[in-house]
């Protein structure tokens, strides 16, 4: 099969192509009718099937003879633990604690969240909802208290599942206060709280509500994996909202499962037996996608490690980690690459290593800059692959397909669209725009399965943000352009959302929260480059008349808010006082134009701007910001 033959089909013929690849899984009751196209614009893949997540990820890989087989690997050199769940022992693992959510109350359709660490509870906790027919949502446990209530409210869980605490290289991280915080604010209440005890740091429980993970499992029984139909909702991940309400995209488990087997076996070129990393958290769609289903789908090993890449303990622990579990390829943000980079620039501590089974690797989330992508080959001796995607999407929308024979790479671009995926580019007007005329990133509909087709309780604000904007088309909120050759090239945002060491945030919702400050009188933020984090947000304040309070200051008071409302992952520590910002006639701020002045970057003045001269004002006040090198 070669990657010309498999895209043209998946355009041209989208129902036949994904019927065949539907085929590929062990369905209960193989679906007959493939798409459904909604007059709204969304769409339904494999309405009729009849499936099981958790299923496919365990008890069909066992049927399969690999049972014996190792399924998971838990690395943790933060708290100096190695552990290995053979797919036997994860099922056995996952169906007594589904066993325990049932006795709990929680029935198919209900909400459960998810607020824990990379510790292999986490993924049983996925796997045990999936496995009964509740729909998950985990939350990154970075998220302060204010973040994790908002999604509480959202998603209404009847069960909230955590850990006593997360764990750093140089602290802990009690997780239960934060919890009890955002039960304080949230509206909705679970039933229970279920806590895993860790010896790190014991967590208080409140009786009546809370109970002990391990002492509540003693008695549990295993239970089968329920029957599902292909559109019952698998997870809510919660994404950054430019109004600062978090978007619940949904996605299904028939789309999901059929999306992911290609994913794995096509894009990535894992087969089963093979070892996979995906290197980041449970809490982002990585760790769902490449982590904990799409791995387990296909029959591999996947590694789930809890730690850093430097200092645990040191800028060659990715490099212990693919020696010792003999890992055939990874992903990665380009961050944690760029930190390695910072701390062992010649790679020296690499050179220690065994990376002979290494076979390639992935890397995304954001931009991947050259000198990153050339000194990684370089000191790897492997093919470094950049390609793009989206919580939305769940699955690259572009990269080299390395399962199929005639893909090509080519560096500097996030490489060709995969088969399913029409990307386009348009202008404002929503004309087509050719060969490297520079637009927004758009995909004709249908999306391929997998994608989210509704927000959670929200269909009407998915339509407004991915569908209206351009009809027949997904809206990616992406700009770039395509070349000659179709590789497609990703130039940013083109919202307020930024993207820090691979976590897309709100500087919206960072905005709103500078705003709120007595001393402010107006602000923006918005994202400028940063050689380790891709984007880091920076604040630019304008002073309420007669408010004379000193820069140091005001930046600790904004600093420590934004740390409490939304966590210290938003690595919001930079504010620049100004006298005023540019805005148009109408009021409108020109955070575009404040973009490009941050980043060193030329730019035309627009006809619009009110006062050209608040331009070198700005100009002044930015000039000592670290550029990109």
């Amino acid at each position: 099969m070669t990657y010309q033959h498999s895209y043209a089909r998946s355009i041209s013929d989208p129902v036949a192509f994904w019927a065949e690849q539907a085929d590929q899984l062990a369905w209960y009751h193989k679906p007959r009718q493939t798409l459904i196209n909604n007059t709204d614009g969304s769409h339904c893949w494999f309405a009729d099937g009849r499936l099981n997540s958790c299923y496919l990820a365990l008890d069909y890989q066992i049927e399969q003879g690999r049972g014996e087989q190792t399924a998971l690997i838990y690395d943790s050199p933060v708290t100096a633990t190695q552990q290995r769940f053979s797919y036997r022992e994860l099922r056995d693992e996952v169906a007594r604690l589904a066993g325990l959510l049932r006795e709990l109350g929680v029935r198919k359709g209900d909400g459960v969240v998810i607020y824990m660490p990379m510790v292999p509870q986490a993924a049983m906790a996925m796997l045990a909802c999936a496995r009964i027919g509740a729909v998950h949502s985990v939350v990154f446990g970075g998220f302060a208290a204010n973040e994790l209530a908002l999604r509480i409210d959202d998603a209404k869980p009847t069960l909230v599942l955590t850990a006593s605490c997360g764990l750093e290289f140089d602290r802990v991280i009690e997780y239960k206060p934060l919890i009890d915080r955002a039960l304080q604010l949230a509206s909705h209440q679970p039933r229970h709280v279920l806590v895993q005890q860790r010896p790190q740091a014991k967590a208080a429980l409140q009786p009546g509500r809370d109970l002990d993970w391990q002492q509540a499992l003693v008695n549990a029984q295993p239970v089968a994996p329920v029957e599902l139909s292909a559109t019952d909702p698998l997870y809510i991940m919660y994404t950054s909202g430019t109004t600062g309400k978090p978007k619940g995209i949904v996605r299904e488990n028939g789309g999901n499962a059929v999306a992911l087997s290609y994913t794995m076996r096509h894009i990535y070129g894992m087969q089963a037996g093979d070892v996979w990393w995906g290197i980041s958290d449970v809490g982002w769609v990585v760790g769902h996608s490449l982590i904990v289903y799409g791995p387990l789908m296909t029959g591999c090993t996947t590694v789930f490690y809890e730690g850093k890449p430097i200092r645990t303990p040191d800028a060659a622990a990715y490099w212990r980690v693919v020696e010792q579990y003999q890992v055939n390829a990874l992903f990665c943000a380009p961050t944690a690459m760029r930190a390695i980079r910072k701390e062992d620039p010649h790679g020296e501590l690499l050179a220690g290593y065994d990376l002979s089974s290494l076979r390639q690797l992935f890397l995304a989330g954001e931009k991947l800059d050259s000198s990153t992508h050339q000194w990684l080959e370089q000191v790897t001796g492997k093919p470094v692959h950049d390609h793009w995607w989206q919580t939305e999407t769940g699955w690259p929308v572009t990269a080299p397909c390395v399962g199929l024979e005639g893909s090509a790479a080519r560096p500097g671009s996030s490489n060709r669209a995969v088969p399913g995926y029409h990307v386009q580019v348009l202008d404002d007007d929503g004309h087509l725009l050719g060969p490297n005329q520079q637009g927004a990133i758009v995909i004709a509909l249908p999306l391929p399965p997998g994608c989210s087709q509704t927000l959670w309780g929200d269909h009407q604000r998915y339509l407004q943000a991915y569908l209206n904007t351009y009809p027949g088309y997904y809206h990616t909120g992406d700009g770039g352009y395509l070349d000659d050759d179709g590789f497609v090239y990703i130039m940013g945002r083109t919202d307020d959302v930024i993207n820090v060491s691979g976590h897309r945030l709100s500087t919206g919702e960072m905005e709103d929260l500078v705003a709120r400050h007595a001393a402010v009188a107006e602000c923006a933020v918005i994202g400028v480059h940063d050689d380790i984090k891709g984007q880091v947000p920076l604040a630019l304040v304008v002073l309420k008349d007669g408010e004379e309070l000193a820069e140091q200051k005001l930046q600790a008071e904004l600093v420590a808010n934004v740390r409490e409302q939304i966590g210290a992952l938003a690595c919001f520590n930079r504010m620049r006082l100004v006298k005023r910002l540019p805005k148009t006639r109408s009021g409108k701020i020109l955070r575009a134009v404040l973009r490009k002045i941050a980043d060193g970057q030329a730019y035309v003045p627009p006809s619009t701007l009110d006062d050209p001269a608040v331009l070198g004002e700005i100009e002044a006040v930015l000039a000592d910001l670290p550029r990109a090198g």
